[in-house]
């Protein structure tokens, strides 16, 4: 089946920069996506929760890539003021508006990688994946709250 070619939509502001080479300069450095998703989406919001959720990823990488998340206001450290030890990251405006984002990466994934993503290795639609949320979860819609 042959589909027809769509034509991309033309700006009618022009750009300084490309948005999305900026926005890869902070989200596109390695371990900065997968630290994102488990703040936000694991609630992984202490350093050594995400060391655990993310296989491969050092101490010493996680403190600079949380360091450049908070510099690009991605996240913001949130200490806890019983305990100066106890720094929990939670997500800002500015991190929360990736999600539907990396929403639309599982929506990818899903449906042309079901063979590395699923067991039954079928693939699977959002709507399949969060039945209860498809319609009108922000994330999913891409609409704001």
């Amino acid at each position: 089946m042959t589909t027809i070619p769509v034509e991309p939509p033309v700006p009618v502001v022009p750009f300084k920069n490309c948005p999305i080479a900026t926005s890869l300069g902070v989200l596109g450095r390695k371990w900065s996506l997968l630290i994102l998703r488990d703040i936000g989406w694991k609630r992984a919001d202490r350093f050594n929760g995400l060391l655990r959720t993310i296989p491969g990823l050092t101490p010493r990488m996680l403190a600079l890539r949380l360091s450049e998340l908070e510099d690009a206001d991605m996240i913001r450290k949130v200490e806890e003021h019983h305990s100066p030890k106890l720094v929990r990251w939670s997500l800002t405006k500015k991190g929360e508006d990736i999600m539907p984002v990396l929403m639309r990466l599982v929506a990818f994934g899903s449906r042309w990688f079901p063979e590395r993503v699923f067991e039954d290795e079928q693939p699977r639609t959002l709507a399949e994946i969060y039945p209860e949320n498809a319609g009108h979860h922000p994330w999913i819609t891409g609409n704001p709250d």
